[in-house]
């Protein structure tokens, strides 16, 4: 072990000599809504122009057992944000809190080691008209209403949850026009403001993201790229929607439109990252937030359409959407590039899941990791230098769902119905173990009951699923 650790520093030695910045550069980019499928490096489907997204894999590490904390928006970034499962803090699913100001983000971490910080695109971690618990704690004058509008939010009490306020300097927060900001494309510098930018909503956030790079490359940065697509509403310019020809359904082509402008943006990153000298000391880490909802029937809605529909993406080869605890609302596409540090065209398959993203982080910013965090540094198994797993369990509870990974296994409870899968075999999740192995099905459980107990609302449910009902109904139906 020893060895190992000291081949482990001299690695990162090299990469300091060679670069003369110790401390990497950081840029975590996540997709919204975007399945498993839904990069060519994965190899499930042909229809994909993302080949800058696959050259990240081609000289970088292409994740194959790679999760998020939960199948939902909100607690999945605030996993990933803070490092740490969000049930412990009491965001279990969207409509409940904001991510709490008692808890401490990666750039607020990454700001103290002397990294600049900043973002760009989807936030939505603030309070908004959905968060019941926090308008009764916070807003006790509306108490007897019976449903909240936006408008009932006064913008003074979404002030400190601001991204300007979680540690990213500079911040371009926002989805589609209008965006809260504190620096503009143009260069300059304002204070955190609403502003107006025109642009196709995927170009601005590319824009906002290179503008960052360009001005703050001469120190370390950490930067959140968090793209607002492909989920809902659809929207793309013929630019990208004239790349896909072929027929097929118009919310497919949306998708793939939306994908593809992702796709420009990462290569027009990786040339900016070239220009100012710094592509090879820096490390980009590719996650979508969770899988992609189907609606079950995948029905081809007219994009004017803009509620809650299929938005066009895959989980392929895996069973369920967003929402399930099954491997198609959390196992998604996950890349890490890092010229200077890791090895290139490696495919690594033992599971990890995005809470390591903030322990990698840290540890690559000189930081000591606090015990509080439930991730882990990457960069030694990444490398090989660590041989054994990451992680020796997974975990994951939302709505009446409860989830462990141990190894090649999964224990899946879904209100009183359990199921135990080898999540590594062609069978996958359509294929129940847990008569076979009652044994090990009681001793996942047993650890998972453990885990809940630690959380801000302990245990994991007993009932009949509720919302749940009709995905496991047509999932599952035979399992």
């Amino acid at each position: 072990m020893k060895i190992k650790i000291t081949a482990f520093f001299i690695l990162m030695s090299i990469v300091s000599i060679s670069f003369g910045q110790e401390k990497p550069n950081v840029i975590v980019i996540f997709t919204d809504d975007q399945g498993y499928a839904d990069i060519g490096a994965n190899g499930q489907v042909d229809d994909l122009k993302t080949p800058n997204i696959d050259m990240l894999a081609k000289t970088g590490i292409l994740v194959t057992s790679g999760y998020v904390t939960a199948p939902q928006c909100i607690p999945s970034r605030a996993g990933l944000l803070t490092g740490r499962y969000q049930q412990r803090f009491g965001l279990d699913h969207n409509g409940i809190i904001p991510l709490p100001l008692s808890e401490t983000l990666i750039a607020e971490r990454m700001q103290e080691a002397g990294y600049v910080t900043g973002m760009t695109g989807k936030w939505h971690l603030d309070p908004n008209h959905q968060s019941k618990e926090w308008i009764i704690q916070n807003l006790p004058e509306l108490k007897d209403k019976k449903k909240y509008s936006p408008d009932d939010i006064p913008f003074e009490k979404k002030i400190p949850y601001m991204s300007s306020n979680r540690g990213f300097e500079k911040t371009f927060q926002g989805y589609g026009n209008n965006f809260w900001a504190t620096y503009t494309l143009n260069g300059k510098e304002i204070q955190a403001q609403w502003i107006k930018q025109e642009g196709y909503r995927l170009d601005v956030q590319t824009d906002a993201a290179i503008e960052f790079i360009e001005k703050n490359s001469e120190k370390p940065f950490f930067f959140y790229l968090s793209y607002f697509a492909p989920h809902v509403p659809l929207e793309a310019t013929k630019k990208y929607l004239d790349r896909f020809p072929e027929e097929m359904p118009i919310r497919r082509k949306y998708c793939l439109a939306m994908l593809s402008a992702i796709d420009d943006g990462i290569g027009k990153i990786k040339q900016t990252l070239r220009k100012m000298g710094v592509e090879e000391n820096t490390i980009i880490f590719f996650i979508s937030d969770n899988g992609a909802p189907l609606k079950i029937t995948m029905e081809d809605k007219p994009i004017s359409f803009k509620g809650g529909a299929w938005d066009g993406s895959l989980n392929t080869p895996w069973v369920g959407e967003k929402g399930m605890l099954s491997e198609g609302g959390i196992r998604v596409p996950f890349i890490v590039n890092w010229p200077a540090g890791l090895p290139k065209g490696k495919v690594y398959d033992r599971p990890v899941i995005s809470l390591d993203v903030a322990a990698t982080c840290l540890s690559l910013a000189g930081i000591d990791l606090p015990k509080k965090l439930d991730g882990v540094n990457l960069i030694p198994y990444l490398t090989g230098v660590k041989k054994d797993a990451p992680h020796d369990a997974l975990y994951w509870r939302f709505w009446d769902q409860s989830a462990i990974r141990m190894g090649n296994l999964k224990f899946l409870k879904v209100g009183n119905r359990e199921f135990l899968f080898d999540v590594t075999t062609a069978e996958h999740e359509t294929k129940n173990l847990i008569v076979d192995y009652p044994d090990k099905a009681m001793q996942m459980k047993k650890k998972l009951l453990d885990w809940a107990s630690e959380l801000h609302v302990k245990g994991i449910s007993e009932t009949e699923i509720r919302r749940e009902k009709k995905w496991y109904d047509h999932y599952f139906q035979n399992k």
